[in-house]
């Protein structure tokens, strides 16, 4: 399997060329050549494999220049019980078996009044990792083969990242102690949750730095770009990143696509529709690809917050970033981001794999801010790719929360809320939906209080953590001090 720019500037290259590295050199985001397919027989023979093996056969379809027992023990030695709480690692959970005839109060407004047809609603637990978070399925993996490839090449890693919430502390506990990386993670000021952000800072450890960045989360993810893109400075400290344009991360996250589809039917031509809470869109888009490679995905639900340029596109065309001023905080701060770093991968598809299209398209969105593929043929096909969208708004995600633990004694934090609450609107008779879950709600206490009047429960191993000491460090918005502070204290390769 070879790698090419989503923006056509870079010559092919491996697996494990691209796996450390951010950005393609021509600033755009590293895709596979082809998108493997995978028969009915062959889903199959994998629907009684265990999550790693299941893992291993996914990911070997696509970093071909590991040696194949090599990323098994890798992925066998990453999912395990000891790290995810049980063998199942991603479990599936009933919400609703499709019987009852009470829609929850939270449910989108134009939601049907009962499910149709005796649909049913499942959860995917995702965040049953260190983290609590559902990042850590696929960063737990990343820190496996970052520690292996340098290893392998005898070099070290500067990894730059951006968090709205989750991916800083996922990265950070995945990473923390190897002895080749260090990690330099941006956050928004006073925009993750208390919780989020001491698990973040209370981190230690010698090889991870801190970065709260006077600003939203976007302006980190400009600033991690620009980095990016500065070649010289990348080369000369030898800067990665762990963020969701890291391609390793997305194709991790496709595993979980096709344990839930095995788990929610019996036969392998069953459709089941998938609703993701959705920033970066790193996550929805690994069921793009799950669904490319031949998994039975009838729709790809797209939920949003308050922020909701990707749900404008959907039912618009219209990609319209939104500013700094306009980026709301809500009480679902993993998803206040207004550009989607992954949706150019996706966009790449819309415009039939046309780099020059794709790179005007970006010019475009530098530019002005926006572009509109309304009335194309490109916005056309969404509808067969089987995306739709919706967003829900803070009262909708506490009423969601509220009811749902009223009704069956499941408690969602605010994103998973999201996801559920938008659900509602889209399930069809006989098709069953999966929400993936984002996170455990003991990382946003202030809504779940709100919501059910009383705190979430914290596991005990984070039962001390708002005592924890924590270490962090504040910059300005500002590019030529992010460079000066990562020079100043990187291991360069």
């Amino acid at each position: 399997m070879r790698y090419l720019s989503t923006r056509g500037g870079m010559s092919a290259q491996t697996f494990t060329e691209v796996l450390l590295g951010g950005l393609a050199p021509d600033g755009g985001l590293v895709v596979p050549e082809r998108i493997p397919r995978v028969d009915a027989e062959t889903l199959e023979r994998w629907r009684p494999l265990s999550y790693a093996d299941l893992a291993f056969e996914i990911l070997s379809l696509y970093c071909d220049d590991i040696p194949a027992e090599t990323l098994r023990g890798l992925i066998r030695r990453t999912y395990t019980a000891e790290r995810f709480g049980s063998d199942a690692i991603t479990p599936l959970k009933v919400l609703d078996p499709g019987t009852s005839s009470d829609a929850p109060a939270g449910s989108a407004p134009d939601a049907p009044s009962e499910p149709p047809g005796g649909s049913p609603l499942y959860l995917l637990g995702l965040s049953e990792g260190p983290t609590l978070a559902f990042k850590d399925v696929a960063m737990q993996l990343l820190g496996e083969l970052f520690e292996y490839e340098l290893t392998r090449r005898n070099e070290h890693l500067n990894i730059l990242g951006a968090t709205s919430g989750d991916t800083g502390s996922a990265a950070e506990y995945a990473m923390r102690g190897k002895s080749h990386i260090r990690v330099f993670m941006l956050s928004p000021l006073g925009r993750m949750s208390p919780f989020q952000q001491a698990q973040m800072y209370s981190l230690t450890d010698a090889n991870i730095y801190n970065i709260v960045v006077d600003g939203v989360f976007d302006d980190c993810q400009d600033l991690v770009k620009a980095v990016s893109g500065d070649l010289a400075f990348k080369k000369r400290h030898a800067i990665g990143t762990v963020n969701s344009i890291n391609w390793a991360r997305v194709v991790a996250q496709v595993v979980y696509y096709f344990r839930g589809w095995f788990a929610a039917t019996r036969g392998s031509g069953e459709p089941v529709s998938f609703c993701v809470p959705t920033g970066n869109f790193g996550n929805v888009l690994a069921g793009h690809i799950a669904r490319r490679m031949g998994l039975p995905i009838r729709k790809l639900v797209v939920a949003t917050n308050e922020n909701d340029v990707l749900n404008e596109f959907f039912r618009t065309g219209v990609y319209r970033i939104r500013s700094a001023s306009q980026t709301h905080a809500t009480s679902s701060p993993s998803m206040d981001i207004s550009k989607s770093s992954n949706f150019e991968r996706f966009v790449l598809d819309l415009v039939d794999g046309d780099t020059g299209r794709l790179s005007d398209l970006w010019r475009q969105l530098d530019r002005d801010g926006a572009f509109d593929l309304s009335g194309t043929a490109a916005f056309d096909r969404i509808a067969g790719l089987g995306f739709v969208s919706g967003a829900s708004d803070h009262g909708q995600r506490v009423a969601t929360i509220r009811d749902w633990y009223q009704r069956s004694g499941v408690l969602f934090d605010p994103h998973t809320a999201d996801g559920v609450s938008v659900a509602q609107a889209h399930r069809e008779p006989g098709v069953p939906m999966i929400c993936l879950e984002t996170a455990l709600p003991a990382k946003f206490a202030e809504t779940i209080v709100e919501a059910i009047g009383h705190p979430p429960p914290v596991p005990a191993a984070l039962a001390d953590l708002p005592q924890r000491v924590r270490r962090f460090s504040v910059l300005p918005n500002d590019l030529k001090q992010l460079k000066g502070y990562v020079a100043s204290r990187s291991v360069d390769g």
